[in-house]
């Protein structure tokens, strides 16, 4: 006798990148911020920039403001009661104050009241010495209508760190989450963007990216498949917003799996 065969639900996540301009003006980004998540569907995750709404920059003089800190806290329980109110998961980048000293910070806001967050490990040169590193590199679990799902988060300049990538699927990592302020000339184009296809291709796991809206970006805001195919896309210096909705059933270890340990070298 035959036993019909189980099938499961595909597990489907709803993603949104919403590339906004940030300025040191809190009052001014909280109502991008605001403006991104009233357009949601219940059920979706929203990215939004490094900084999105503290404010961030190469001189980070603005920090010596002794209000900003208070500000910066209520501008983040707010869009906590916006996550709420519209069932949907945001995370958002912004400097935090805490244990008296600034944090480079991906806050995570989810329906269920859920609060996280994920302190940069890694910081720019212009950071160091003025705000504080991150000590823990570990994945989030997100209850969504997909089950859990997991995901890594890195900022800005941790794309040149794989390491870390790596670290955070080997601790069950899905989705890897990617929030910027790339704004140097600097850089070589096109540099930070095969960074991130390789981050996705080579873990095999889905990437969203997502940059301020700035004149001088020198890294796209986008939604990348576990084979480094390119969903969503945007180089445009102007406010965009990406969607696509996430198939996680397409993540793989199958590369992954494969690796030979260095001590067999």
């Amino acid at each position: 006798m035959k036993h019909a065969s189980i099938e499961r639900s595909p597990r489907l996540l709803p993603v949104v990148v919403a590339q906004i301009p940030v300025s040191w003006e809190i009052g001014q980004n909280l109502q991008h911020v605001r403006e991104a998540v009233t357009q949601l569907q219940a059920g979706e995750l929203i990215l939004l920039p490094e900084g999105a709404l503290s404010g961030y920059g190469p001189d980070l003089s603005a920090l010596d403001d002794g209000s900003r800190a208070e500000t910066v806290l209520r501008a983040a329980d707010e869009v906590a009661a916006l996550a709420i109110r519209h069932g949907v998961h945001v995370f958002c980048g912004s400097l935090i104050w805490e244990q008296g000293a600034w944090w480079n910070a991906a806050l995570y806001f989810g329906p269920g009241a859920e609060r996280w967050n994920y302190r940069k490990f890694n910081l720019a040169m212009n950071e160091r010495g003025r705000l504080q590193p991150g000590g823990q590199l570990a994945p989030v679990a997100l209850s969504t209508r997909a089950g859990t799902v997991t995901a890594g988060v890195q900022i800005c300049r941790e794309i040149r760190f794989p390491e870390q990538w790596r670290h955070l699927v080997d601790a069950g990592a899905e989705v890897l989450v990617y929030l910027t302020h790339a704004a140097n000339p600097a850089e070589a184009p096109e540099v930070w963007r095969s960074h991130l296809i390789s981050r996705a291709a080579e873990n095999q796991r889905f990437v969203l990216a997502c940059n301020a809206a700035e004149p001088l970006q020198h890294c796209p805001s986008m939604i990348i498949s576990p084979r480094g195919e390119v969903l969503a896309e945007t180089t445009s210096a102007a406010p965009a917003v990406l969607r696509a909705t996430l198939d996680l059933d397409q993540n793989s270890n199958w590369f992954l799996d494969q690796r030979r340990e260095l001590s067999q070298l």
